[in-house]
């Protein structure tokens, strides 16, 4: 039966998943045991009963009145008769009240006084004197009320038990502000330790199949044989073979990981968890650990089922390494809590864990090993035919004119992924609606490209001399562009300011590479140095404006000698970190003397390239005066005009004897080959 019909019966068959540990299940009690919900309130009423008790006996002793100090009957009576009583209750022969101002006493057989306020003495039964009387004549009002009542009933409601219902209240409002933001299956259940992880049922709307994925076709064949297990998992059982625990696609950005995860559940019908690794994270340590669990847990309960994790370097990176200093508590027990579950997975539980990271170099190697992520997929930028296919499932439900050809845009964007490609498609529709087209047409993509690789058009206003230099700067580029053997041809010249750039030079190759040679990386830096030797030619000074193209000489030239072994002086060894991965503390174990002759090996490669740079360009003024006052005509330069103003034929150009060189197996990391990294961007008149 097709895996596309969506409303088409399954035979119902014995359900082939069973969780290791799990007690049998039980159609009469609710989800997670019978016991777990009234344990739960259980365990919560003791707490709030002991919390309320405490919060009582605290606010007894809030409410209660000061103590009262017991001073002696004569001592009374000569505060009465000094006019210093305020007021007294008396009860028998008990009597209780409180003098106006504080007054010292000492009582019987000690020597230190004491400041009294609020007093209780006991008159004698034997006492004959005028008591009443004496407080008469002194204003001194008798109480008949108790002096220390205990406060009203509400006063002791609201002290004893209102902090308690209030922080209880608290509690309830963030555990369901959490329960909401979960999200999706995590939110259901809600709180802290819950997951977020966002549940796609198979049926519940359109699926991702993968007929949504395109130019990775030998990626896909990797996770095909995920889906076939999970759909049909006795096939594979008979024969002894068990799921994978897990498969870790990797690669650059926007190449399709995720599509291609989503694409996965989708073919297998299953449901699909999806959360992103930085989401386990809070500032409470252990809450990462305990979504962990949840999610494992909810996702064995609707086996078979599919975890997704996209970034998995938020957590996963390598334990006890330089970036680990502190602050990694819950990062650790968060990865620690993921290695535990993966490890008991036993191929019987139906659940397959999906990964996404781009940096799969920094991930801990426990999270590597077989057992846990025991397939690797690199999900690579696609090729010619490739970018092809990616164009076409973008452009399903964008009207194109006829004229438009995909094949030549696909080849106009060596380089590009899944991602730039869909932004591309997105940029010349949207163009083609400003322009009131009612289909795309091949000129909108044209223009989009540029915009995408070049930048939007500035209004800015050159000076004739800016103009003439950057006119001459620009057309060095591209002058030793057709002129080096080697190079990428030209495709085009612009000196329209663009983003940051006042004018720009790009190159692409005529066919995807995959290796360099160190001719072209000989020829690449003497492309990057056209414009300032330019400038030195024809001016005899020198701006700012090459200061873009001194970085990316610097950065290839460094790498031939550093890294990939071509310099005769440093021999066949790497010296140097890949880019980005430079040791924080500077600590790369290259000694100084390495260090000096690695400086001294760039500074001959790019000393050489120059002196050959100005060369060409002295030998060939003739054709670099021409290319660049035709530049000044027109702006702007496509491949063909570019030529034809340099009087050069492009397939007699010694750029293309290079030009059919076999690729190798392996793009050499740290040196783009996409039209927008190959392209010269510069801006003379900026100091």
């Amino acid at each position: 039966m097709p895996a596309d019909a969506p409303n088409a019966k399954q035979p119902q068959r014995p359900h082939p998943w069973r969780v290791e540990g799990a007690p049998p299940p039980d159609n009469n009690s609710p989800a997670g045991g019978p016991n777990r919900p009234r344990s739960t309130w259980l365990r919560f009423g003791g707490f709030l009963v002991i919390l309320l008790a405490f919060n009582w006996i605290i606010s007894s002793f809030l409410l209660s009145p000061p103590q009262r100090e017991p001073v002696s009957y004569t001592f009374f009576v000569s505060q009465v008769q000094a006019g210093n009583v305020a007021e007294i209750t008396s009860t028998g022969d008990t009597i209780e009240g409180q003098f106006k101002k504080e007054t010292a006493y000492t009582p019987t057989g000690e020597t230190k006084s004491e400041q009294v306020e609020r007093f209780t003495t006991q008159r004698p039964s034997f006492a004959e004197d005028n008591l009443f009387a004496m407080l008469q004549s002194g204003n001194v009002p008798v109480n008949a009320n108790p002096p220390d009542a205990p406060a009203p009933v509400w006063q002791q409601l609201l002290v004893g038990f209102g902090p308690t219902i209030l922080l209880v209240g608290l509690f309830y409002w963030i555990y369901r502000r959490a329960a909401a933001g979960g999200g999706g299956a995590g939110g259901a259940l809600g709180g802290f330790g819950k997951s977020r992880a966002k549940l796609y049922q198979p049926e519940g709307g359109p699926r991702t199949t993968f007929a949504d994925v395109a130019g990775i076709e030998s990626v896909e064949q990797e996770v095909t044989e995920i889906v076939d297990f999970l759909r049909e998992p006795e096939k594979y059982r008979k024969l002894g073979a068990q799921i994978p625990h897990g498969v870790l696609l990797s690669g650059p950005p926007g190449t399709g990981k995720t599509l291609l995860a989503r694409a996965v559940a989708g073919e297998a019908r299953v449901p699909f968890f999806s959360i992103s690794a930085s989401e386990f994270i809070e500032a409470i340590v252990g809450v990462g650990a305990s979504r962990v669990r949840d999610l494992f847990d909810q996702a064995k309960k609707v086996a078979p089922s599919i975890i997704f994790i996209d970034e998995l370097d938020a957590i996963g990176r390598s334990r006890g390494g330089a970036q680990s200093f502190g602050g990694n508590d819950e990062r650790d027990q968060t990865l620690n809590q993921i290695l535990t579950e993966m490890d008991g997975f036993n191929g019987s539980e139906g659940v397959v864990v999906l990964a996404a990271t781009n940096r799969a170099e920094i991930l801990d190697q426990a999270l590597l090993r077989p057992g846990r992520f025991d397939r690797r997929v690199v999900v690579s930028p696609p090729d010619l035919a490739g970018r092809r296919a990616i164009l076409a499932v973008h452009t399903r439900g964008v009207p194109l004119d006829s004229g438009v050809d995909l094949d030549g845009i696909a080849a106009s964007t060596p380089g590009m992924v899944g991602a730039d490609l869909k932004n591309l498609v997105n940029e010349a529709a949207l163009l083609a609606a400003r322009r009131g087209h009612d289909k795309v047409e091949n000129s909108d993509f044209t223009d989009s490209l540029e915009k995408v690789l070049l930048g939007t058009v500035r209004g800015l206003m050159l000076t004739p001399g800016e103009k003439e230099r950057t006119a001459f700067h620009e057309s060095g580029h591209a002058l030793l562009g057709m002129l080096t053997p080697g190079a990428d041809p030209v495709r085009k010249i612009s000196i329209i300011p663009r983003g940051q750039a006042l004018g720009v030079t790009f190159q692409s190759p005529s066919s995807d590479r995959y290796g360099y040679s160190k001719e072209y990386l000989k020829g690449r830096i003497i492309g990057a140095l056209g414009g300032r030797a330019a400038e030195e030619v024809v001016f005899g000074d020198m701006t700012t404006g090459a200061e873009s193209d001194l970085d990316q000489v610097s950065s290839i030239a460094r790498q031939m000698v550093g890294r990939w072994g071509m310099s005769d002086a440093i021999g066949p060894v790497t010296v140097l970190p890949p880019p980005g991965q430079e040791s924080p503390f500077g600590n790369d174990g290259v000694a100084p003397a390495m260090k000096e002759l690695i400086d001294s090996e760039v500074h001959k490669i790019v000393e050489e390239a120059y002196a050959e740079a100005l060369s060409l360009l002295r030998s060939h003024r003739p054709q670099l005066d021409n290319l660049a006052h035709r530049l000044l005509q027109t702006e702007t330069l496509d491949e063909a005009d570019a030529y034809a103003a340099a009087g050069i034929d492009p397939s007699e150009a010694p750029g293309a004897v290079a030009r059919g060189e076999a690729p190798g197996t392996s793009p050499a990391p740290g040196i783009p080959h996409s039209v927008a990294a190959d392209s010269t961007v510069h801006e003379p008149a900026t100091p």
